[in-house]
C-alpha cells in the first residue's frame, strides 16, 4: 500500500486527526489513537466480532452490489448496497469509511488503503479495549461462522481459530457453518474452546432437549447480563444435515421469550442480550415478536451497521464479516434499565493498526506447515474476482468455467450463493489460499448428475422462495443459486413458484422435458440413482486451482446472467467502478 500525503489528508479528514507531521509519525498517530477512538460511557463494555469464517489474515473483502429485498422489504438494514448505502448512512464517498462499507470504486480504494481483518489486529484491538476499560467492564463476543471456510479453517479442523479465540479472550459464542466440522469434532472444539457455547434453539431431535446451555448469566460492572443464544435456525437445510444428525434447529421465538421471560423474573438481570446468527432481517421480525430484549447483536447476513437499528426499545447491531470490523456497545446500564450507549464499529485497517506480538506468532505457527503450499501464485486477475451478491459474481463464473472445462461438455454448472470468500484485485496474483477462501468447505466434491428442465427449475423457484419471501422467519439463509451455461429472468414479487420467467441454457430455452447434465457442489451428497456412473466425484478447489493453472490469466466477464424483471439491479461495472477491469500496459 502507497500512501500520499494526499492520502494522509484524506484519512485525517475521516478519522478527526490533524496530521502535522510527516508521513511517517502520522501513520504512528493514526494507528495509536485516531481509528480506535471512541469516548467511553457507563460500566459495561460489549467487544464482538461475527461471521470472521476462519480469515486469520488480512484479506481484501468488498461489500456486494447488490442487495436485493423481497417486496415490502425494501429500504431496511440488510438491503441496502453501494451508493444507496452510503447515502443512508451520509457516509462521504472515497473515504476509508466508504471502503469498508460499500462496493463503490473498492478497487481503487483497496489499492490507496489496504487490506482488511486479520487475526493479529483484531486481538490488539480488543486487548486495548480490555485494558483501557479493565476486564471487570467488557463482554467479548462471537456470533459464528468463525471456525471453517479457509484453507487454515479446514486443514486443522477450526483448531487454529479455537486457539486464536482463546487467546484473544473470548466469552461466549453461537455458530452455523462451525457445525459442519460435524458433530464429533465440532463438540471436540467446544471442549478445547474457554468461551462459552451458548443456544436456546438447538435441541434433540427426538426428545426436545436442549443440547446447549441456552444463555448465560454474567457479572459485568457492576450489573448482571442474561445472554441468550441462537445459532443458524435453518443449519440442517443450508448445510447437509448428517453433521447435525440426531439435532433440531429453529428459530423457537416462544421458547426464546420463555428464556426472556426467566432472565427478568428469576434472575432479576439487569438487561437481556440476544447473541444470534439469524441474520438482520430475521432479527428485526423476531424483535417485533419477543419482547424484553434490550439488544440483538446480530450475525449470518455479513451486514454493516453504522448505526444501531430500533424495533420499539430493542437495539439492533451487525459487525460485518471477514473480520473487517470489531464492534464496540457501551452502556450506561444502571437500577435495572440502560440509560445510555455509545456505539462504534471499529473498521479494521490492517496498514494502519499495530498487530498483538503473540496472536501474530500463533498464527505464523499454525500457517507454516502450510505456507509454501498456499503461498503458490498461480495466475493472475485481469477483473475483479468478488463473491457476495444477490445473483450473480465473477468467482462463481469462474468456477463454472473451471467445472465445465473439466467435466467437458457438461449442460449446467450449479452451486449455493454462498456470502463468504476473499475479492481479488485486477491485477493481483491469485495464490492456492486465495481459491481455498472460496471453495474451503468439508464437503467439496463436485458430482455429475441428470436432471430435467422441470425438475432444475422446481429447484431454482424453491431457491428462490427461501430468499425472497417477504416473511423473513421464511427465508432460509443464502442468496441464490449460482447458475453457469444459464440465463434467466426473475420477478421477484410473483407468487411462490412462478417467479423464473424465462431460462436458457447455453442460449437455447430451457425444456422442460429434456434431460440436463448438470456439475453441482456444495450441498448434501446427491441419490446414487441420480449420478452418472464411472465419473469420479472431485473437489471444487482442485478443479479451480488446476484451471487458473492452465490458463494463468483469469479474465471472467463480468455481465450478469439473469434480469430482475421488477427491481433494481445494478451491474458489476457501475457497482464497482472502472477500476474492475485491469487496465493494459
Amino acid at each position: 500500500m502507497q500512501l500520499t500525503r494526499r492520502d494522509f489528508l484524506e484519512l485525517a479528514i475521516v478519522t478527526g486527526a490533524y496530521l502535522s507531521m510527516d508521513p511517517v509519525s502520522a501513520l504512528a498517530k493514526l494507528r495509536a489513537e485516531d481509528l480506535m477512538s471512541f469516548k467511553s460511557l457507563g460500566n459495561v463494555t460489549l467487544v464482538f466480532t461475527t461471521d470472521m469464517h476462519a480469515h486469520l489474515k488480512p484479506l481484501y473483502f468488498s461489500e456486494p452490489v447488490n442487495l436485493v429485498p423481497p417486496k415490502g422489504l425494501e429500504g431496511l438494514p440488510g438491503y441496502v448496497a453501494g451508493r444507496d448505502f452510503l447515502r443512508m448512512y451520509k457516509i462521504a464517498p472515497n473515504t476509508l469509511e466508504a471502503y469498508f462499507d460499500s462496493c463503490v470504486n473498492f478497487p481503487e480504494l483497496a489499492r490507496k488503503f489496504g487490506k482488511m481483518g486479520g487475526g493479529e489486529h483484531i486481538t490488539w484491538i480488543i486487548k486495548s479495549i480490555v485494558n483501557e476499560r479493565g476486564r471487570d467492564k467488557v463482554l467479548v463476543l462471537d456470533g459464528g461462522d468463525t471456525w471453517v471456510t479457509t484453507a487454515i479453517g479446514l486443514f486443522t479442523d477450526g483448531k487454529a481459530v479455537v486457539d486464536w479465540m482463546n487467546y484473544t479472550g473470548y466469552d461466549l459464542m453461537v455458530g452455523h457453518w462451525d457445525f459442519t466440522l460435524g458433530k464429533e469434532k465440532f463438540l471436540q472444539r467446544l471442549k478445547e474452546l474457554k468461551a462459552e457455547f451458548i443456544s436456546q434453539n438447538v435441541v434433540d431431535a427426538d426428545f426436545g432437549d436442549l443440547i446447549f446451555k441456552p444463555y448465560s448469566i454474567r457479572e459485568v460492572g457492576g450489573v448482571k447480563l442474561g445472554i441468550i443464544g441462537n445459532s443458524f435456525p435453518f443449519t440442517p437445510i443450508a448445510n447437509p444435515r448428517e453433521f447435525v444428525e440426531g439435532w433440531s434447529f429453529g428459530v423457537r421465538e416462544e421458547q426464546m421469550q420463555k428464556f426472556v421471560n426467566e432472565l427478568r423474573e428469576k434472575h432479576k438481570v439487569d438487561a437481556v442480550i440476544l447473541l444470534s446468527h439469524d441474520g438482520l432481517p430475521l432479527d428485526i421480525a423476531l424483535a417485533k415478536k419477543v419482547r424484553g430484549i434490550d439488544i440483538i447483536i446480530s450475525g449470518h447476513t455479513h451486514d454493516v451497521t453504522p448505526r444501531p437499528y430500533f424495533v420499539g426499545n430493542t437495539m439492533i447491531v451487525i459487525a460485518g464479516s471477514h473480520g473487517k470490523y470489531v464492534g464496540r456497545l457501551d452502556l450506561d446500564i444502571r437500577n435495572g434499565k440502560i440509560r445510555n450507549y455509545r456505539f462504534k464499529l471499529i473498521p479494521v485497517a490492517s496498514n494502519l493498526l499495530p498487530a498483538d506480538k503473540g496472536a501474530k506468532e500463533l498464527i505464523e505457527k499454525w500457517y507454516k506447515p502450510y505456507e509454501k503450499k498456499l503461498s503458490e501464485e498461480i495466475g493472475v486477475a485481469e477483473v475483479l474476482l468478488y463473491k457476495r451478491d444477490t445473483f450473480f459474481s465473477t468467482f462463481d463464473r469462474l468456477v463454472g468455467m473451471a467445472i465445465a472445462d473439466y467435466f467437458h461438455g457438461v449442460d449446467i454448472v450449479t452451486s449455493p450463493g454462498y456470502r463468504w470468500g476473499t475479492t481479488v484485485l485486477p491485477g493481483q496474483k491469485i495464490t492456492v489460499d486465495d481459491v481455498y477462501d472460496f471453495t474451503a468447505i468439508t464437503y467439496p466434491n463436485v458430482y455429475l448428475m441428470k436432471r430435467t428442465g422441470e425438475q432444475l427449475k422446481a429447484v431454482w423457484e424453491d431457491v428462490a422462495d427461501n430468499v425472497f419471501n417477504p416473511d423473513p422467519f421464511y427465508q432460509q439463509g443464502g442468496d441464490m443459486s449460482r447458475l453457469y451455461n444459464v440465463e434467466y429472468e426473475i420477478e421477484i414479487g410473483a407468487k411462490q413458484g412462478q417467479r423464473i420467467k424465462r431460462a436458457w441454457i447455453k442460449g437455447k430455452e430451457l425444456d422442460p422435458k429434456k434431460e440436463y447434465t448438470v456439475a453441482v457442489y456444495g450441498g448434501p451428497t446427491p441419490p446414487p440413482e441420480t449420478l452418472l456412473p464411472d465419473v469420479k466425484p472431485i473437489p471444487v478447489y482442485d478443479i479451480v486451482i488446476d484451471y487458473i493453472r492452465k490458463k494463468r490469466h483469469i479474465y471472467v466477464d463480468p455481465t450478469p446472467n439473469v434480469k430482475v424483471l421488477d427491481a433494481k439491479y445494478v451491474s458489476p461495472l457501475e457497482g464497482f467502478g472502472k477500476g474492475m477491469i485491469r487496465r493494459k500496459a
